[in-house]
């Protein structure tokens, strides 16, 4: 999906500068924001002196920890995690998360 300034558009809508897009793709919402138009086309090594990205830090921090809960596998036929499962998943994340901002 993509919103162009709040608003649901078609792949065919003219963008103009200062524009702000935002796209969602793998259950996140990016934000960019238009600076200029090129004359031309264009390499995309060049996009970034046309665009800057609006996206807030923190979507990245939670996509992050949804994907370190997703590793987590279930056996077969076991059904529902149970309250202390879930607990359990929960500080062993929280104890991931602790252990890579020790790092940095």
């Amino acid at each position: 999906m993509v919103k162009i300034n709040g608003q649901k558009v078609k792949a065919s809508r003219e963008v103009m500068p200062l524009d702000l897009i935002e796209v969602r793709k793998d259950q996140l919402w990016r934000s960019f924001e238009i600076l200029d138009l090129p004359k031309s086309r264009m390499g995309a090594k060049l996009v970034p002196l046309y665009v800057i990205e609006k996206t807030d830090p923190s979507v990245f921090e939670h996509q992050k920890l949804q994907n370190l809960s997703s590793n987590f596998q279930r056996e077969d036929g076991t059904g529902r995690p149970t309250k202390k499962d879930r607990r359990d998943l929960d500080e062993l994340e929280i104890r991931e998360i602790d252990e890579q901002k020790e790092d940095l």
